[in-house]
This record gives structure tokens, C-alpha cells and sequence, in this order.
């Protein structure tokens, strides 16, 4: 089925957003995990396996509508030097990502393309009460603790 142009382009840019927080959110795991830092660690190890879906998706949903998915352009990502700024580095990039989606949904409206809209209002949700929440939970509890208090409480696989 020929999609909309627009919206083909605008989901291959929403790609490389994905794809781009998949490997910040790769190096930053295995930067926990050579901190020892074990729960960080598998909660990014997730992040990037959700990221990782969401790319999936949106190939699929570029080559449904005959477009060529772009699978090689990325934008600059960031990586922290300490837990605190890989936490605000990762949430930086993920509002980055909400703001795309809310915006291509809108085209979405505007094309008519309801199944599109559909599938990235499900991302839009994933990147809000799963990524988003999970980053600003992090960080407002370092916040209340501390930022030792917190590394302490992740060190530690499994409790």
C-alpha cells in the first residue's frame, strides 16, 4: 500500500531517533555494568531491547506503506561521565522522542494514515510511562537520597 510520503519521511527521521537511543542507552548499560552497577545495568539492557522494538516496528511500518526504512543515519548522542548525567542524558533523548512522536502523530491525523497514528500513539505511550517515568523516578529519588545512597541501592542484582 503507497503511504504518504510525508509520513514515510517523517517515520524514517522518528527511526533514527530510536535507533540512536538504542545505542546510548547500549553504551550507557554497559557502562553500569563496568561500574558494577548491575540493576542499572539491566534496566538499561531493557530500555535498549525496547528501543529495539520500536525500531522493528516502525521498519515494518515503512516498508508496509513502500518506502526504503533508513537504518543507518543516527543524531549525536550523548554519554554521561557519572550516573547522574547518564540519567539526564538518557531523559533528554527520550523527551526528544516524545516531542517527534506527538508531532508525526498530528501528520498522521492530517494524512488519514489511522493505523500509523495507532502504532506511534502505542510508542508515544512506552516512551512516556515507561522510559520517561522510570528516568524522572531516578532521578528525583537521587534527589531525596543522594547520589551514593542511590548507586548504593543498585549495585546489588536481584533484591
Amino acid at each position: 500500500m503507497k503511504g504518504s510520503q510525508r509520513v514515510i519521511d517523517l517515520l524514517n527521521e522518528q527511526l533514527t531517533l530510536e535507533l540512536s537511543s538504542m545505542d546510548q542507552y547500549l553504551h550507557h548499560a554497559k557502562l553500569y555494568e563496568d561500574w558494577g552497577i548491575l540493576r542499572l545495568f539491566h534496566q538499561l539492557e531493557h530500555e535498549h531491547q525496547e528501543e529495539l522494538d520500536h525500531a522493528k516496528l516502525l521498519i515494518e511500518r515503512i516498508n508496509f506503506l513502500e518506502g526504503k526504512a533508513d537504518t543507518t543515519s543516527r543524531v549525536a548522542i550523548k554519554i554521561g561521565d557519572t550516573v547522574e548525567q547518564v540519567l539526564s542524558f538518557d531523559l533528554e533523548a527520550e523527551h526528544k522522542v516524545a516531542e517527534s512522536l506527538r508531532m508525526i502523530i498530528g501528520v498522521c491525523e492530517q494524512e488519514h494514515d489511522y493505523v500509523t497514528r495507532d502504532m506511534l500513539l502505542q510508542l508515544l505511550e512506552d516512551t512516556e510511562t515507561d522510559h520517561i517515568f522510570w528516568l524522572q523516578q531516578a532521578l528525583s529519588l537521587i534527589g531525596k537520597v543522594g547520589i551514593q545512597n542511590y548507586i548504593q541501592s543498585q549495585t546489588r542484582d536481584g533484591d
